[in-house]
């Protein structure tokens, strides 16, 4: 086998590119909700999912929705939905590990540019930032696939 053969097979995993494909900050009480002790009731959702560009180029999109409502006044203090996208070429790599990857280690990369988009937004909105937890992608990954089994 040559080399050039033998360097197609290899895996071959790398991020080419990562943006910010959805962005929507909404504060419907701004001007209110400040006047209150800040004790807020934050409601959060989260969803990894990928979409095949072309032969081994792969985008991966981690969406996330976060409400707060200022338990003090029960205003919705904000809304945020945010996007993180990046692209990934990914070659030689059977069914089940490219969909792993897809689903667990790419969402893994992501994540710390999704957190300061959150927060640098947060701030702008003149609240403090959510500072979100690590996320343990390879059990989200896990989970949804056993649900889908």
């Amino acid at each position: 086998m040559s080399q050039a053969q033998n360097a197609k097979n290899e895996p071959h995993f790398s991020m080419q590119k990562i943006y910010l494909k959805r962005n929507d900050y909404e504060s419907p009480n701004a001007a209110t909700v400040f006047r209150d002790d800040w004790k807020p009731e934050i409601t959060l959702d989260m969803d990894v999912k990928s979409n095949t560009i072309e032969d081994n180029r792969y985008e991966v999109i981690i969406m996330i929705s976060i409400t707060a409502h200022n338990t003090t006044s029960n205003m919705v203090a904000f809304k945020l939905v945010v996007e993180q996208a990046a692209l990934f070429i990914i070659s030689g790599f059977e069914k089940d590990q490219l969909q792993e990857a897809l689903g667990s280690a790419c969402p893994a990369i992501m994540f710390p540019y999704l957190r300061e988009t959150v927060d640098h937004m947060l701030i702008k909105g003149g609240f403090p930032p959510l500072m979100l937890a690590p996320v343990n992608f390879d059990a989200l990954y896990q989970e949804k696939k056993n649900k889908q089994s």
